[in-house]
């Protein structure tokens, strides 16, 4: 057995304790973890050449974060208010599942939180009545993997954790198990 999956274990069997439940796979886990990149506002105004190229930096930028090679995801339809056009790129998004978002996880908690200026933990009120945390970057260059000199732009990046159950209690306590620093309020 290898150490993710031991420390897994040990977070059923914590969790199964604390919140009083029989059966293990009742015992709350972390389904998906969704990285998304907004780019649109990037993007507007540039010429077709820098379109490209931004959206290759942006594409590399959140690649070297995840791990994994992003989707686009498009305008569904046209603002004029916005200067948006129905089929343009306006994002970013990664969906980490199994291994790569328990590592993903792991970096999370560890590496950049502590790298963020100013940091006092994330409060309750990031965590939705369904128990679905979102937590919003501003820099991309919080990350290890990143160098700021290599990108242009300052990227804003949003992480959605996604746990298997839908009470927001058992999920922030899922969340304290896997060691997210929240706030008690």
């Amino acid at each position: 057995m290898t150490s993710p999956e031991k420390k897994q274990n040990n977070i059923q069997a914590l969790l199964k304790k604390e919140l009083g439940i029989a059966n293990i796979h009742q015992v709350p886990c972390v389904e998906k973890v969704v990285v998304n990149m907004g780019i649109g506002k990037t993007l507007s105004g540039a010429d077709k050449q820098q379109r490209e190229s931004l959206l290759a930096e942006a594409t590399k930028c959140i690649t070297l974060i995840t791990g994994q090679k992003p989707e686009t995801r498009l305008a569904k339809q046209s603002i004029a208010g916005f200067k948006l056009r129905e089929g343009e790129v306006v994002g970013l998004r990664v969906t980490l599942r199994k291994q790569r978002m328990y590592d993903f996880i792991d970096r999370l908690v560890k590496m950049i939180f502590p790298r963020v200026r100013d940091f006092r933990g994330l409060p309750l009120t990031i965590v939705d009545p369904r128990g679905i945390l979102n937590i919003g970057m501003k820099e991309h260059v919080v990350f290890p993997e990143l160098s700021q000199e290599e990108f242009r732009k300052i990227y804003g990046i949003e992480i959605t954790v996604v746990p298997s159950t839908r009470k927001r209690d058992h999920a922030i306590a899922l969340y304290r198990a896997h060691g997210f620093p929240l706030r008690h309020e």
